[in-house]
């Protein structure tokens, strides 16, 4: 009997490198795969970044590898992204389980994220992180994976993809989670986004902060373990 197929989708400026870690935990019980949304890890770089891009990236990646469904975890934007392909494309989905994904997009959230994206700050007072984020996207300029994200932002505050009508199309089963340590999402924005899916079920991760390198990952495993 084949094992079913699992996508790992990582968050805004991140990679797939850091869901490494967590994939090798689940690969004895998966088949995994993990990729980079356009213009993450070094992949060129779009004109500009969408939901809706990110979400035809995942269409493109089943094609490359011949996958018709998958099961998907999605970290933070990636939870958005894995919902918004259920909602849009869904049988490409099977199951969803998300981890801190930030589903209040207004106007006035979605300036206070953008500004936390500033590279002159990030650079002034992050040095390590800049450090990462220049890596990371190598051989991309990491300034324009962080302008490009917060221009984003900005447009998703101003038209969010997942409305809560949209979330309430979504027919798949869902696990909508958060930590109960994350600083960027609130419980609150979670339960309701998961309260507006039919076949969605909230969940708390004990001592969780919101970045997935602090997450308790074989927590994590048995929860995804359990789940699909």
């Amino acid at each position: 009997m084949s094992r079913s197929s699992l996508l790992l989708l990582h968050g805004a400026i991140g990679a797939k490198a850091q869901l490494e870690p967590l994939a090798s935990l689940l690969k004895e019980k998966y088949d995994v795969h993990a990729m980079n949304f356009s213009g993450h890890g070094g992949e060129p770089l779009p004109g500009k970044f969408s939901i809706d891009r990110f979400a035809k990236d995942v269409l493109v990646y089943l094609g490359s590898k011949g996958l018709q469904r998958v099961n998907i975890f999605g970290y933070s934007m990636g939870g958005y992204v894995a919902l918004y392909l259920a909602r849009h494309y869904p049988g490409k989905v099977e199951r969803i389980f998300t981890l801190a994904t930030k589903f209040d997009w207004t106007p006035a959230a979605s300036e206070k994220e953008s500004k936390m994206l500033d590279p002159v700050k990030i650079e002034e007072k992050l040095p390590g992180f800049a450090k990462t984020l220049r890596d990371r996207h190598a051989p991309q300029d990491w300034k324009e994976v962080l302008k490009k994200t917060a221009e984003m932002m900005i447009e998703m505050g101003d038209r969010p993809p997942l409305t809560p009508t949209e979330l309430s199309g979504i027919k798949h089963t869902v696990i909508v989670s958060v930590g109960d340590r994350d600083k960027m999402v609130s419980m609150q924005e979670t339960m309701e986004a998961s309260s507006r899916i039919p076949n969605a079920h909230f969940h708390v991760l004990q001592d969780t902060l919101h970045p997935i390198e602090q997450t308790p990952l074989d927590r994590l495993r048995r929860e995804l373990i359990s789940f699909f």
